[in-house]
């Protein structure tokens, strides 16, 4: 029985000690300083240097100038459909307005031509192999050429 009492007492002062934790933990002061207030309409950032300046023209003026072709600040519907207007009429290739089946796969009609080494029709698995897809990584500047390990522990071989 003493046990059972001794125990609660004990969580009764656990709990106590944790409650006292958390209410000197709340009341005490933020250790981050507050942010400096500059003078004016500047702020502490602009006295600094500030970030670099952005070049004139954005990427978006740069998109939106490359769509409106005559050059009056506003885009009409077939400035904005040219680019597509462009794509159909290569896909077009007999020129007669409309794009066939055969006209929009050339290209994989080409490619699968030119996998299919034995010309039977069917590719078969180191055919089909040759159709993947290869990406160009681009190298990162900052990377050297990494040069190949040397094995450790200053074996010659001379065993």
């Amino acid at each position: 029985m003493w046990r059972y009492l001794a125990g609660a007492a004990s969580a009764l002062l656990l709990i106590a000690a944790g409650v006292f934790l958390v209410k000197s933990m709340a009341g005490a002061e933020s250790v981050i300083a507050a942010a400096p207030v500059g003078s004016g309409s500047r702020t502490a950032l602009a006295d600094v240097g500030g970030p670099p300046a952005a070049d004139e023209k954005s990427k978006e003026e740069k998109r939106f100038n490359r769509f409106d072709k005559d050059k009056n600040g506003a885009i009409n519907r077939d400035e904005y459909l040219l680019s597509r207007r462009k794509a159909y009429a290569k896909l077009d290739s007999n020129g007669d307005g409309t794009v066939s089946f055969d006209e929009y796969a050339v290209k994989t009609t080409e490619k699968f031509g030119k996998a299919d080494g034995d010309k039977s029709g069917i590719l078969t698995r180191t055919e089909f192999a040759t159709t993947r897809v290869i990406r160009k990584t681009k190298p990162k500047p900052d990377c050297p050429p990494q040069q190949p390990r040397q094995p450790e522990g200053g074996d010659d071989g001379d065993a």
